[in-house]
């Protein structure tokens, strides 16, 4: 009797994609492209939500409570998104909290952490372009950068992500 060979899963590349967090629509595209990606490279997703100063600097109380509710929402958020690159990657993610400016940060965490190869963005499909994330480290950043960018298309479907990866 033959022999049936099942598919091996690839080996393990140490490629990290990177995903910054946040409430825009195109997050769910870009998590998509990253997990497909590292599902089929043996790689891992990764996850930065950072968390930005509030603007209530004179009244400290009113600051702090407001930074413990946005700590709490980040991390009901990055359970859930957890939770999908688990289940659509077949790994956990990294995750990463860092308090400031995004783009500062997401720097910041590229120079500190050597296994990040891969920053993936979406991109907003509003009338205001991409989104200033995107502007901003496509443009002035991109070349100070030690890793490629992937920008996705916000408006690509499930379908069209998983034929491109």
């Amino acid at each position: 009797m033959a022999e049936t060979k099942q598919p091996q899963p690839p080996a393990p590349t140490g490629r990290v994609f990177l995903i910054v967090v946040d409430a825009t629509a195109e997050l769910r595209t870009a998590l998509r492209f990253a997990c497909n990606r590292a599902k089929k490279t043996g790689g891992r997703v990764a996850l930065l939500y950072v968390l930005e100063p509030a603007d209530f600097q004179q009244w400290m109380a009113v600051e702090s409570l407001i930074q413990e509710e946005r700590r709490e929402e980040a991390e009901k958020l990055l359970q859930d998104l957890s939770a999908q690159v688990n289940e659509l990657a077949g790994t956990m993610p990294m995750v990463y909290v860092r308090e400031g400016e995004r783009a500062v940060q997401i720097m910041k965490l590229i120079d500190e952490e050597p296994s990040i190869s891969i920053l993936v963005l979406g991109a907003g499909t509003g009338p205001e372009g991409p989104g200033p994330l995107v502007n901003y480290l496509v443009g002035k950043m991109a070349g100070k950068l030690r890793v490629p960018i992937t920008v996705v298309p916000g408006k690509l479907n499930d379908e069209q992500i998983d034929a491109l990866t």
